[in-house]
């Protein structure tokens, strides 16, 4: 779930754009392929299960693909 403090980003999905601005939030459901952009400065609050893999900035692995989609 990302929840807006401040500013606004979209969420980019293989098939669809959605826009989330502050005071929005939007609930990603488990293995959906997302992208989080932001074009200018936001504030977000991210809540995710404990121990979930962010593979944003690690290594390749199993549980990784190339290119930008998380």
């Amino acid at each position: 779930m990302f929840l807006v403090l401040s500013g606004s980003f979209r969420m980019e999905f293989r098939d669809d754009v959605v826009e989330v601005h502050e005071g929005q939030m939007i609930v990603v459901p488990r293995n959906v392929e997302h992208r989080p952009v932001a074009d200018t400065e936001c504030a977000v609050l991210l809540f995710e299960p404990a121990g979930l893999l962010n593979t944003g900035d690690g290594p390749a692995s199993d549980r990784t693909t190339e290119g930008q989609w998380i």
